[in-house]
């Protein structure tokens, strides 16, 4: 199963923060987490060699599927205005890791400092 495509857009130098929900499509239902873990990276490109960005991934309901990304306000302020790459990877119970999420992030500029 291909990860779904999103455009998320995160304002430098203020707290980021965007909130996803997982459903099994097959039932259309959420699916329980309890017990995943989750990390998010964002990189200029995809061949770039750093991140840009580490998002933070918490589990809001595991069982209802709840997922938050964020990033605090010091961290957005340090990243450079542009069109960014991320996904999100989960890795469950049994160890399989999956990408859950991918997309573009746009970092629009700041004016107050």
């Amino acid at each position: 199963m291909t990860a779904p495509y999103v455009e998320l857009y995160m304002d430098q130098g203020a707290t980021f923060n965007h909130t996803i929900t997982l459903i099994d499509d097959t039932i259309n239902a959420a699916i329980n987490i309890y017990g995943y873990t989750f990390e998010s990276q964002m990189r200029k490109s995809y061949y770039t060699a750093n991140a840009s960005g580490n998002i933070v991934c918490t589990i809001l309901d595991a069982t209802n599927g709840i997922v938050s990304l964020a990033m605090t306000s010091a961290n957005t302020a340090n990243i450079t205005p542009g069109r960014y790459v991320f996904d999100v990877k989960s890795t469950d119970n049994s160890s399989v890791r999956s990408r859950i999420l991918e997309g573009v992030i746009y970092v629009t500029p700041s004016v107050t400092r």
